[in-house]
């Protein structure tokens, strides 16, 4: 677990009530820093890290064929049943 610097603690403790977002300087990716309360309360109710139904892979695989162009394509609408 990584502690918290003394500026860190007065970041989280701003009456915004947004959550504190921190950078990492050497990829300069974005995360969110949210209290455990709030992030399990968002993963017990939004998360789904469950594996695909063949019904969500098909589904996928028709959208990602419509966006290129392939909706007219006919003789792949059974294609789904081997993803």
């Amino acid at each position: 677990m990584i502690e918290l610097t003394e500026r860190q603690v007065q970041a989280l403790e701003t009456p915004e009530g947004m959550p504190l977002r921190v950078m990492n300087p050497w990829t300069r990716e974005t995360f969110v820093l949210l209290r455990t309360e709030e992030y399990e309360r968002l993963k017990a109710v939004e998360y789904d890290d469950s594996p695909w139904t063949s019904e969500e892979r098909h589904a996928l695989a028709w959208e990602s064929g419509k966006h290129a162009g392939w909706e007219d394509m006919d003789e792949y609408d059974d294609m789904g049943e081997d993803l």
